[in-house]
């Protein structure tokens, strides 16, 4: 069975919680990516951000994301997975929380992130139609 660290995108960068959804929107710009795990200042995972969250709950609600903050816009604890656990559970923990990307965890620190694209490139081919169907919603 394949580990998680096996196939993850390594390196994960995160937005620190009092950054402001401007700054992190240029991190997620720079990294061409459209989500950012929250980390605080003691380097723990604080929650994820979007930037559907950008511009949902900030811009369309009249926010000014110079002064707003990551940390004001995660969504509670994260769903995460452990760098150890099989790729099999990753997809699991993505069907049944219904999110397409995982932060991964090697204890309490942030080592990457896996996401669909990592799962299907990494997948024997003949089983990426039931991958999607598993983590489709």
């Amino acid at each position: 069975m394949t580990a998680v660290r096996e196939i993850m995108t390594g390196n994960a960068e995160c937005v620190r919680a009092n950054e402001t959804l401007e700054q992190a929107a240029r991190k997620m710009k720079e990294l061409d990516v459209g989500s950012l795990p929250i980390c605080g200042e003691d380097n723990r995972l604080k929650g994820m951000l979007t930037d559907r969250d950008i511009v949902i709950k900030c811009l369309a609600e009249g926010g000014d994301p110079r002064t707003a903050t990551a940390g004001d816009f995660g969504q509670g604890k994260p769903v995460t997975i452990g760098a150890d656990d099989t790729v099999e559970e990753a997809i699991r923990t993505m069907q049944d929380h219904k999110v397409r990307r995982l932060p991964v965890i090697d204890g309490h620190d942030l080592v990457g992130m896996l996401s669909q694209a990592d799962i299907a490139r990494n997948y024997p081919e003949e089983r990426v139609g039931e991958l999607v169907e598993f983590i489709s919603f």
